[in-house]
């Protein structure tokens, strides 16, 4: 990333919690990091670790009750849109920050054409009337790879297949030109050759539009053909966070190290059995003081139990800006976890 260059999104201490009757769920605890114009950042790690709930916090897409933003700020382009008005923070909705959500199948309107769909924003964001919103949708049809793309525009979701539904929500968030895209495991429900077509279609887009991009995933593979920087996230917080090609060969959470761990290896001698990390991710009622991964994790200690670490450079860099780790013991490098 250029130095001294302002990011395009700044997230500091952000921090959400959902009452429910159990108590209180702290679901995104002290989240911070920043990405840079042009740059995509992959988020990692598995169910409940608070990947969606971050990035859904950052544009108020949770219901408040039961959740609520404590904390933080989110500053996109020097601004902070963490505490704007309702009616403001609709403005930065689809026209700064466009959103994938992550099942194609039932993020669309079924009562509506996709045409009426993509043209909602533009519309109501950019101004347009209905001719150029509609030969502006055309444009965003073709640009995702739809085929015969003004004939489609007033045909409806059901009549897509899961891999064009993508491509049209893809468009839907591309819409008013964002300066970032947050896209939430929009691959997840498709078959591995559309898979494969969408992330083509992903790096193709990054290149012509210069947008930055926050892929979540659970997959580590997609990570490694297409991030710049990857965010491995683990009881609602950030527990490393490193240049792909550096977190790959050198992973120093030992959550990290026990993810890279999981993927299947198509070289070498294989393994009777795939990996796993033995254990259930942690109950998050009441605020974290200890380190999260403390009961799954082999190199466990007195201080794990006794505090929450945080997060520290490994590198020298400052933190968030090459490679740190939240970890009381810091993981050595070991040739069998790196597959980059």
């Amino acid at each position: 990333m250029p130095d001294g260059a302002q990011p395009v999104l700044d997230v500091r201490g952000l921090k959400t919690v959902f009452r429910t009757r159990a108590g209180e769920i702290h679901a995104v605890n002290d989240v911070s990091f920043a990405l840079q114009s042009g740059e995509l950042l992959g988020v990692v790690g598995e169910s409940g670790s608070g990947k969606s709930v971050t990035m859904m916090s950052l544009l108020g897409l949770l219901p408040m009750p039961p959740a609520e933003v404590r904390a933080g700020k989110v500053l996109l382009n020097g601004q902070d849109i963490l505490h704007l008005p309702p009616d403001q923070l609709r403005r930065v909705r689809g026209a700064k920050v466009g959103f994938v959500f992550q099942d194609p199948m039932t993020s669309l309107n079924p009562v509506f054409s996709v045409g009426m769909q993509i043209m909602e924003p533009l519309k109501k964001h950019l101004g347009m009337g209905r001719a150029q919103a509609e030969s502006r949708a055309v444009e965003l049809l073709e640009l995702v790879g739809i085929p015969d793309a003004r004939a489609r525009l007033y045909s409806f979701p059901h009549q897509f297949s899961g891999g064009m539904r993508q491509r049209v929500m893809i468009a839907i968030a591309l819409a008013c030109n964002p300066d970032v895209l947050i896209a939430d495991e929009p691959t997840t429900a498709l078959d591995v050759t559309i898979q494969a077509q969408i992330l083509e279609l992903v790096k193709e887009l990054r290149q012509k539009l210069g947008m930055a991009i926050i892929w979540i995933t659970h997959d580590l593979g997609v990570i490694a053909g297409i991030a710049d920087r990857v965010m491995v996230m683990y009881g609602g917080q950030v527990v490393e966070q490193a240049p792909v090609k550096e977190l790959f060969a050198n992973p120093q959470h030992p959550y990290t190290r026990a993810l890279l761990l999981t993927i299947p290896k198509i070289t070498g001698e294989r393994e009777a059995r795939l990996k796993v990390i033995e254990g259930q991710p942690p109950i998050m009622l009441g605020a974290p003081n200890a380190c999260p991964f403390r009961a799954r994790c082999e190199y466990r200690h007195a201080a794990c139990d006794a505090t929450n670490p945080p997060r520290r450079a490994v590198d020298g860099q400052p933190v968030g800006l090459g490679h740190d780790v939240a970890c009381h013991w810091h993981a050595p490098a070991r040739t069998e976890v790196a597959h980059a």
